[in-house]
């Protein structure tokens, strides 16, 4: 097993922590990293743009002119999409672009993307990051010493406190074991691991 410094908010260490190999030390491979970034991306996409056909479009069928003798081009009704104002032909419609990983590859890339952090030793333990108020300074304060960059904060329980003290600082993201995903996860320089959520994502990826 991997053993990493637990420090404190002041930089100083405290005390050591094992961790499980099965999950922050396995082989990388960027192209399941990849897979996984791009589902998640592909979640997000809003899926809104859509135009109006032919039939959406309002106004009359009927028949603009006779269909011959005029010496003009044959016409149907207003609604043509060769006419200003007209319907548009195979244009965007509402759709959803998410789409599914298997859960195996979506567990085995979060394990990934912790193993990475470790690797290149961007991951920081922490063992607590007690706040007495609301105050961005304190958090800037903390991080300038922990010398993290971008960080990505990982909590096991809820804690208002460090959320709303941090929401204001750029690159700087705190998460709850539940929401660890992989794009948050390589999106951040640096990932903070408070003491107690390593048990957790222990406990959820261990299998």
């Amino acid at each position: 097993m991997a053993v990493v410094e637990v420090k404190n908010i002041k930089g100083e260490k405290v005390s050591e922590v094992e961790l499980t190999d099965s999950i922050f030390n396995i082989p990388v491979k960027p192209s399941v990293l990849h897979e996984i970034v791009t589902m998640q991306l592909a979640s997000r996409r809003s899926g809104t743009a859509t135009v109006k056909n032919r039939s959406d479009v309002a106004g009359s069928s009927k028949k603009l002119f006779r269909q011959k003798g005029s010496g003009r081009a044959r016409r149907g009704n207003i609604k043509s999409p060769l006419l200003r104002g007209g319907g548009v032909v195979f244009g965007p419609h509402n759709r959803s672009y998410a789409y599914k990983a298997p859960k195996k590859v979506r567990r085995l890339a979060l394990k990934m993307a912790l193993s990475s952090k470790l690797q290149e030793n961007m991951l920081i333990v922490i063992d607590g990051f007690d706040l007495d108020q609301i105050k961005t300074k304190s958090v800037v304060a903390a991080l300038e010493t922990l010398k993290a960059e971008k960080p990505l904060i990982v909590t096991g329980t809820q804690n208002d406190t460090l959320e709303l003290s941090s929401r204001n600082i750029p690159g700087v993201k705190v998460l709850q074991v539940e929401g660890l995903n992989v794009y948050d996860i390589l999106n951040h320089r640096n990932l903070i691991l408070l003491q107690p959520s390593i048990k957790e994502i222990e406990g959820r990826l261990a299998a």
